[in-house]
Protein backbone atom coordinates (compact mmCIF):
# COMPACT_ATOMS: atom_id res chain seq x y z
CA UNK A 1 0.00 0.00 0.00
CA UNK A 2 2.81 2.34 0.87
CA UNK A 3 4.48 1.86 -2.46
CA UNK A 4 1.22 2.69 -4.29
CA UNK A 5 0.95 6.00 -2.46
CA UNK A 6 4.56 6.76 -3.28
CA UNK A 7 3.95 6.07 -6.97
CA UNK A 8 0.87 8.35 -7.01
CA UNK A 9 2.76 11.19 -5.33
CA UNK A 10 5.61 10.89 -7.80
CA UNK A 11 3.18 10.93 -10.73
CA UNK A 12 1.50 14.09 -9.35
CA UNK A 13 4.85 15.81 -8.92
CA UNK A 14 5.76 15.03 -12.52
CA UNK A 15 2.34 16.32 -13.72
CA UNK A 16 2.71 19.54 -11.77
CA UNK A 17 6.22 20.02 -13.07
CA UNK A 18 5.03 19.74 -16.66
CA UNK A 19 1.94 21.90 -15.96
CA UNK A 20 3.94 24.63 -14.19
CA UNK A 21 4.50 26.95 -17.18
CA UNK A 22 0.88 26.64 -18.31
CA UNK A 23 -0.39 27.24 -14.79
CA UNK A 24 1.80 30.28 -14.49
CA UNK A 25 0.48 31.55 -17.83
CA UNK A 26 -3.09 31.10 -16.58
CA UNK A 27 -2.31 33.28 -13.57
CA UNK A 28 -2.13 36.43 -15.83
CA UNK A 29 -5.44 38.33 -15.57
CA UNK A 30 -7.24 39.02 -18.83
CA UNK A 31 -8.31 42.66 -19.07
CA UNK A 32 -9.62 44.88 -21.85
CA UNK A 33 -7.77 48.12 -22.62
CA UNK A 34 -7.98 51.21 -24.79
CA UNK A 35 -5.04 53.29 -25.94
CA UNK A 36 -5.06 56.84 -24.61
CA UNK A 37 -4.64 59.90 -26.80
CA UNK A 38 -4.90 63.66 -26.55
CA UNK A 39 -8.24 65.19 -27.52
CA UNK A 40 -9.34 68.81 -27.86
CA UNK A 41 -12.18 69.41 -25.43
CA UNK A 42 -13.94 72.60 -24.36
CA UNK A 43 -13.29 74.36 -21.07
CA UNK A 44 -16.76 74.36 -19.57
CA UNK A 45 -18.28 75.52 -16.30
CA UNK A 46 -21.83 74.97 -15.10
CA UNK A 47 -23.45 77.99 -13.48
CA UNK A 48 -26.83 78.64 -11.90
CA UNK A 49 -28.96 81.66 -12.53
CA UNK A 50 -32.37 83.01 -13.35
CA UNK A 51 -34.22 84.68 -16.19
CA UNK A 52 -34.87 88.42 -16.00
CA UNK A 53 -37.27 90.36 -18.20
CA UNK A 54 -35.47 92.71 -20.53
CA UNK A 55 -38.14 95.32 -19.86
CA UNK A 56 -41.25 95.51 -17.67
CA UNK A 57 -43.54 98.50 -17.98
CA UNK A 58 -46.43 99.53 -15.74
CA UNK A 59 -49.12 101.36 -17.69
CA UNK A 60 -50.55 104.51 -16.12
CA UNK A 61 -52.98 106.98 -17.69
CA UNK A 62 -51.56 110.28 -18.94
CA UNK A 63 -55.02 111.87 -18.82
CA UNK A 64 -57.95 111.36 -16.46
CA UNK A 65 -61.43 110.11 -17.21
CA UNK A 66 -63.70 107.10 -17.19
CA UNK A 67 -62.51 103.76 -18.59
CA UNK A 68 -64.89 102.95 -21.44
CA UNK A 69 -63.25 99.82 -22.89
CA UNK A 70 -60.50 97.23 -22.24
CA UNK A 71 -59.18 96.31 -25.67
CA UNK A 72 -56.97 93.26 -25.08
CA UNK A 73 -56.98 89.69 -23.76
CA UNK A 74 -54.91 89.23 -20.58
CA UNK A 75 -51.81 87.10 -21.14
CA UNK A 76 -51.63 87.82 -24.85
CA UNK A 77 -48.63 89.13 -26.75
CA UNK A 78 -49.07 92.69 -27.96
CA UNK A 79 -46.96 94.79 -30.28
CA UNK A 80 -45.75 98.27 -29.40
CA UNK A 81 -48.50 100.77 -30.21
CA UNK A 82 -51.40 98.34 -29.74
CA UNK A 83 -54.47 100.02 -28.11
CA UNK A 84 -55.14 98.52 -24.68
CA UNK A 85 -57.53 100.86 -22.82
CA UNK A 86 -60.00 103.53 -23.90
CA UNK A 87 -60.78 106.58 -21.72
CA UNK A 88 -63.90 108.72 -22.30
CA UNK A 89 -62.64 111.36 -24.80
CA UNK A 90 -65.54 113.85 -24.55
CA UNK A 91 -63.82 116.40 -22.31
CA UNK A 92 -60.59 116.16 -24.32
CA UNK A 93 -62.39 116.66 -27.62
CA UNK A 94 -63.94 119.82 -26.20
CA UNK A 95 -60.55 120.98 -24.96
CA UNK A 96 -59.08 120.41 -28.42
CA UNK A 97 -61.91 122.34 -30.09
CA UNK A 98 -61.36 125.25 -27.71
CA UNK A 99 -57.61 125.20 -28.33
CA UNK A 100 -58.09 125.15 -32.09
CA UNK A 101 -60.50 128.10 -31.84
CA UNK A 102 -57.95 130.03 -29.82
CA UNK A 103 -55.35 129.18 -32.44
CA UNK A 104 -57.59 130.47 -35.21
CA UNK A 105 -58.20 133.70 -33.32
CA UNK A 106 -54.46 134.10 -32.71
CA UNK A 107 -53.80 133.51 -36.41
CA UNK A 108 -56.29 136.27 -37.32
CA UNK A 109 -54.73 138.65 -34.82
CA UNK A 110 -51.29 137.86 -36.21
CA UNK A 111 -52.43 138.55 -39.75
CA UNK A 112 -53.99 141.86 -38.68
CA UNK A 113 -50.81 142.87 -36.83
CA UNK A 114 -48.65 142.01 -39.84
CA UNK A 115 -50.91 144.11 -42.13
CA UNK A 116 -50.81 147.07 -39.75
CA UNK A 117 -47.03 146.87 -39.41
CA UNK A 118 -46.60 146.74 -43.18
CA UNK A 119 -48.86 149.79 -43.63
CA UNK A 120 -47.05 151.89 -41.03
CA UNK A 121 -43.68 150.87 -42.45
CA UNK A 122 -44.76 152.02 -45.91
CA UNK A 123 -45.75 155.45 -44.53
CA UNK A 124 -42.55 155.87 -42.53
CA UNK A 125 -41.08 159.34 -42.95
CA UNK A 126 -44.30 160.85 -44.32
CA UNK A 127 -47.64 160.56 -42.51
CA UNK A 128 -46.55 157.90 -39.93
CA UNK A 129 -44.67 158.94 -36.86
CA UNK A 130 -41.91 156.99 -35.18
CA UNK A 131 -44.25 156.32 -32.24
CA UNK A 132 -46.82 154.72 -34.54
CA UNK A 133 -44.11 152.54 -36.10
CA UNK A 134 -42.89 151.39 -32.68
CA UNK A 135 -46.42 150.56 -31.57
CA UNK A 136 -47.09 148.53 -34.72
CA UNK A 137 -43.88 146.56 -34.18
CA UNK A 138 -44.81 145.83 -30.57
CA UNK A 139 -48.30 144.69 -31.58
CA UNK A 140 -46.80 142.37 -34.17
CA UNK A 141 -44.45 140.77 -31.64
CA UNK A 142 -47.34 140.23 -29.23
CA UNK A 143 -49.44 138.67 -31.98
CA UNK A 144 -46.61 136.27 -32.90
CA UNK A 145 -46.21 135.26 -29.25
CA UNK A 146 -49.94 134.72 -28.83
CA UNK A 147 -50.03 132.61 -31.99
CA UNK A 148 -47.12 130.45 -30.83
CA UNK A 149 -48.79 129.97 -27.46
CA UNK A 150 -52.06 128.98 -29.15
CA UNK A 151 -50.20 126.53 -31.41
CA UNK A 152 -48.58 124.87 -28.39
CA UNK A 153 -51.92 124.65 -26.57
CA UNK A 154 -53.56 123.07 -29.60
CA UNK A 155 -50.72 120.57 -30.00
CA UNK A 156 -51.04 119.57 -26.32
CA UNK A 157 -54.83 119.25 -26.67
CA UNK A 158 -54.39 116.93 -29.67
CA UNK A 159 -51.90 114.82 -27.70
CA UNK A 160 -54.19 114.61 -24.67
CA UNK A 161 -57.05 113.48 -26.88
CA UNK A 162 -54.78 110.81 -28.35
CA UNK A 163 -53.78 109.74 -24.82
CA UNK A 164 -57.38 108.75 -24.12
CA UNK A 165 -56.38 105.59 -26.00
CA UNK A 166 -53.74 103.91 -23.83
CA UNK A 167 -51.31 102.04 -26.08
CA UNK A 168 -48.58 99.48 -25.41
CA UNK A 169 -45.20 101.26 -25.19
CA UNK A 170 -43.26 98.01 -25.79
CA UNK A 171 -43.81 94.60 -27.34
CA UNK A 172 -44.47 91.95 -24.73
CA UNK A 173 -46.94 89.95 -22.69
CA UNK A 174 -49.66 92.08 -21.09
CA UNK A 175 -51.06 91.11 -17.71
CA UNK A 176 -54.48 91.25 -16.13
CA UNK A 177 -56.12 94.69 -16.07
CA UNK A 178 -56.12 96.33 -12.64
CA UNK A 179 -59.16 98.47 -13.52
CA UNK A 180 -62.60 97.74 -14.93
CA UNK A 181 -64.88 99.48 -17.40
CA UNK A 182 -66.53 102.41 -15.61
CA UNK A 183 -63.63 103.08 -13.24
CA UNK A 184 -62.46 106.67 -13.01
CA UNK A 185 -58.73 107.12 -13.49
CA UNK A 186 -56.53 110.15 -12.99
CA UNK A 187 -53.38 111.39 -14.66
CA UNK A 188 -50.22 109.51 -13.51
CA UNK A 189 -52.08 107.73 -10.71
CA UNK A 190 -50.23 105.37 -8.37
CA UNK A 191 -52.16 102.24 -9.36
CA UNK A 192 -51.12 100.90 -12.78
CA UNK A 193 -53.72 99.93 -15.36
CA UNK A 194 -51.71 96.79 -16.25
CA UNK A 195 -48.14 95.57 -16.72
CA UNK A 196 -46.35 94.57 -19.92
CA UNK A 197 -43.32 92.28 -19.72
CA UNK A 198 -40.94 91.90 -22.63
CA UNK A 199 -39.89 88.24 -22.86
CA UNK A 200 -38.28 88.02 -26.32
CA UNK A 201 -35.40 88.59 -26.13
CA UNK A 202 -34.85 87.91 -22.43
CA UNK A 203 -31.93 88.39 -20.05
CA UNK A 204 -30.18 85.53 -18.26
CA UNK A 205 -28.22 86.38 -15.10
CA UNK A 206 -25.71 83.66 -14.10
CA UNK A 207 -23.70 83.60 -10.87
CA UNK A 208 -20.03 82.86 -11.56
CA UNK A 209 -17.78 81.92 -8.61
CA UNK A 210 -14.85 84.29 -8.99
CA UNK A 211 -12.20 81.78 -7.80
CA UNK A 212 -13.22 79.54 -10.70
CA UNK A 213 -12.63 82.40 -13.10
CA UNK A 214 -9.22 83.10 -11.58
CA UNK A 215 -8.17 79.44 -11.94
CA UNK A 216 -9.22 79.37 -15.59
CA UNK A 217 -7.39 82.60 -16.38
CA UNK A 218 -4.28 81.28 -14.60
CA UNK A 219 -4.34 78.15 -16.75
CA UNK A 220 -4.78 80.33 -19.84
CA UNK A 221 -1.75 82.38 -18.78
CA UNK A 222 0.29 79.14 -18.56
CA UNK A 223 -0.79 78.18 -22.08
CA UNK A 224 -2.93 75.24 -20.97
CA UNK A 225 -6.12 76.82 -22.28
CA UNK A 226 -6.99 78.85 -25.37
CA UNK A 227 -9.75 81.28 -24.43
CA UNK A 228 -12.62 81.74 -26.91
CA UNK A 229 -15.82 83.76 -27.17
CA UNK A 230 -18.19 82.55 -24.41
CA UNK A 231 -20.83 80.11 -25.65
CA UNK A 232 -23.84 79.42 -23.44
CA UNK A 233 -26.17 76.43 -23.41
CA UNK A 234 -29.21 76.85 -21.18
CA UNK A 235 -30.54 73.80 -19.33
CA UNK A 236 -34.14 74.10 -18.21
CA UNK A 237 -35.98 72.10 -15.59
CA UNK A 238 -36.58 68.65 -17.05
CA UNK A 239 -33.32 68.66 -19.03
CA UNK A 240 -34.39 70.63 -22.09
CA UNK A 241 -31.39 72.35 -23.66
CA UNK A 242 -31.32 75.63 -25.59
CA UNK A 243 -28.13 76.26 -27.58
CA UNK A 244 -26.76 78.98 -29.79
CA UNK A 245 -29.16 81.81 -28.89
CA UNK A 246 -27.28 83.64 -26.12
CA UNK A 247 -24.75 86.47 -26.17
CA UNK A 248 -22.77 87.91 -23.27
CA UNK A 249 -23.65 91.59 -22.81
CA UNK A 250 -22.23 92.36 -19.36
CA UNK A 251 -19.70 90.95 -16.90
CA UNK A 252 -20.16 91.95 -13.29
CA UNK A 253 -17.64 94.59 -12.24
CA UNK A 254 -17.94 93.68 -8.55
CA UNK A 255 -17.85 90.45 -6.57
CA UNK A 256 -20.38 89.76 -3.84
CA UNK A 257 -18.82 90.00 -0.39
CA UNK A 258 -21.13 87.22 0.89
CA UNK A 259 -21.12 84.68 -1.95
CA UNK A 260 -17.84 85.43 -3.75
CA UNK A 261 -19.65 85.45 -7.09
CA UNK A 262 -20.22 87.96 -9.84
CA UNK A 263 -23.13 88.24 -12.26
CA UNK A 264 -22.74 87.47 -15.95
CA UNK A 265 -25.66 88.82 -17.98
CA UNK A 266 -26.59 87.23 -21.29
CA UNK A 267 -29.33 88.14 -23.73
CA UNK A 268 -31.05 85.26 -25.49
CA UNK A 269 -33.77 84.84 -28.07
CA UNK A 270 -36.95 83.47 -26.53
CA UNK A 271 -39.47 82.74 -29.29
CA UNK A 272 -42.74 81.50 -27.89
CA UNK A 273 -41.84 82.71 -24.40
CA UNK A 274 -40.52 79.32 -23.28
CA UNK A 275 -38.24 81.01 -20.73
CA UNK A 276 -40.33 82.97 -18.23
CA UNK A 277 -38.95 85.87 -16.18
CA UNK A 278 -38.03 84.78 -12.68
CA UNK A 279 -37.48 81.09 -13.48
CA UNK A 280 -34.31 79.40 -12.24
CA UNK A 281 -32.09 77.52 -14.70
CA UNK A 282 -28.57 76.27 -15.32
CA UNK A 283 -26.08 77.47 -17.87
CA UNK A 284 -23.26 75.42 -19.37
CA UNK A 285 -20.70 78.05 -20.31
CA UNK A 286 -17.84 77.20 -22.68
CA UNK A 287 -14.94 79.62 -22.17
CA UNK A 288 -12.19 78.06 -24.27
CA UNK A 289 -10.59 74.83 -25.42
CA UNK A 290 -7.83 72.59 -24.12
CA UNK A 291 -5.82 69.50 -25.01
CA UNK A 292 -6.55 66.70 -22.54
CA UNK A 293 -6.97 62.95 -22.18
CA UNK A 294 -10.55 61.72 -21.92
CA UNK A 295 -10.83 58.82 -19.48
CA UNK A 296 -14.14 56.91 -19.33
CA UNK A 297 -15.58 57.24 -15.85
CA UNK A 298 -16.27 53.51 -15.71
CA UNK A 299 -12.50 52.88 -15.87
CA UNK A 300 -11.81 54.95 -12.74
CA UNK A 301 -12.39 54.65 -9.04
CA UNK A 302 -12.79 57.30 -6.38
CA UNK A 303 -10.64 56.39 -3.40
CA UNK A 304 -11.58 56.98 0.23
CA UNK A 305 -9.37 60.04 0.40
CA UNK A 306 -11.19 61.52 -2.60
CA UNK A 307 -8.44 60.93 -5.11
CA UNK A 308 -9.29 59.53 -8.54
CA UNK A 309 -7.43 56.43 -9.71
CA UNK A 310 -7.21 54.18 -12.76
CA UNK A 311 -5.23 51.12 -13.86
CA UNK A 312 -2.84 50.96 -16.82
CA UNK A 313 -0.66 48.27 -18.35
CA UNK A 314 3.03 48.82 -17.72
CA UNK A 315 5.50 46.20 -18.99
CA UNK A 316 2.72 43.60 -18.97
CA UNK A 317 1.79 44.35 -15.37
CA UNK A 318 -0.93 46.36 -13.69
CA UNK A 319 0.01 49.82 -12.45
CA UNK A 320 -2.27 52.18 -10.56
CA UNK A 321 -2.25 55.85 -11.51
CA UNK A 322 -3.55 58.87 -9.59
CA UNK A 323 -5.38 61.29 -11.84
CA UNK A 324 -5.87 65.04 -11.83
CA UNK A 325 -9.19 65.84 -13.48
CA UNK A 326 -10.66 69.22 -14.40
CA UNK A 327 -14.27 68.25 -15.02
CA UNK A 328 -16.20 65.96 -17.29
CA UNK A 329 -17.07 65.73 -20.95
CA UNK A 330 -19.89 63.34 -21.74
CA UNK A 331 -19.27 60.20 -19.68
CA UNK A 332 -15.50 60.79 -19.40
CA UNK A 333 -13.20 62.63 -17.04
CA UNK A 334 -11.05 65.41 -18.49
CA UNK A 335 -7.62 64.38 -17.17
CA UNK A 336 -4.74 66.86 -17.10
CA UNK A 337 -2.19 64.83 -15.15
CA UNK A 338 -1.48 61.22 -14.17
CA UNK A 339 -1.64 59.64 -17.62
CA UNK A 340 0.26 60.05 -20.89
CA UNK A 341 -0.85 59.53 -24.49
CA UNK A 342 -0.16 56.05 -25.83
CA UNK A 343 -0.61 54.27 -22.49
CA UNK A 344 -3.01 51.35 -22.24
CA UNK A 345 -5.92 52.11 -19.91
CA UNK A 346 -7.61 49.07 -18.40
CA UNK A 347 -11.36 49.18 -18.95
CA UNK A 348 -12.41 46.00 -17.18
CA UNK A 349 -11.01 43.03 -15.35
CA UNK A 350 -9.69 45.27 -12.58
CA UNK A 351 -11.74 43.79 -9.75
CA UNK A 352 -9.37 42.86 -6.91
CA UNK A 353 -6.42 43.81 -9.12
CA UNK A 354 -3.14 44.32 -7.30
CA UNK A 355 -0.18 46.52 -8.15
CA UNK A 356 2.29 44.56 -10.29
CA UNK A 357 -0.12 41.76 -11.18
CA UNK A 358 0.49 40.02 -14.50
CA UNK A 359 -1.92 41.27 -17.20
CA UNK A 360 -3.04 39.63 -20.44
CA UNK A 361 -4.36 42.77 -22.22
CA UNK A 362 -7.09 42.56 -24.86
CA UNK A 363 -7.82 45.62 -27.07
CA UNK A 364 -11.42 46.76 -26.76
CA UNK A 365 -13.69 49.55 -27.96
CA UNK A 366 -16.61 51.34 -26.30
CA UNK A 367 -19.79 51.53 -28.38
CA UNK A 368 -22.36 54.34 -28.40
CA UNK A 369 -24.24 52.71 -25.53
CA UNK A 370 -21.11 52.66 -23.36
CA UNK A 371 -20.72 48.87 -23.64
CA UNK A 372 -17.13 47.56 -23.78
CA UNK A 373 -16.53 45.18 -26.69
CA UNK A 374 -13.38 43.60 -28.01
CA UNK A 375 -12.32 44.46 -31.52
CA UNK A 376 -14.15 41.43 -32.95
CA UNK A 377 -17.44 42.78 -31.63
CA UNK A 378 -17.81 40.33 -28.72
CA UNK A 379 -18.81 41.63 -25.32
CA UNK A 380 -16.13 41.72 -22.67
CA UNK A 381 -16.60 42.25 -18.94
CA UNK A 382 -19.45 44.66 -18.19
CA UNK A 383 -17.47 46.57 -15.60
CA UNK A 384 -14.90 46.45 -12.88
Amino acid sequence: MTHVIRRFAAAMAVALAFAGPAARAQEAATAGYVELSLTEVPVRVTLTGRAVAQSATQLRPRVGGEITAILYTPGSRVEAGTPLFAIDPLAWRAALASAEASLARAAADLQQAETAFARVTALRGTAASQAALDQAGTDLLKAKASHAEAEAAAELARAELDWTTVRAPITGIVGVAQVAVGDLVTQNQTQPLAEIVQVDPIHIDLSEPYPVRLRIEARAARGEIVMTEPQLTLVLDGGRRIEGRSKLISSGATVSATTGTRILRFVTDNPGGLIAPGMFLQGELVLGRQQAILVPQRATQRERDGRLSAWVVEDGKAAKRWLTETGTWGSSWIVQAGLTPGEWLLMDGTTNLREGAEIAPVPVVIDDQGVVRDRTGDLTGAGN
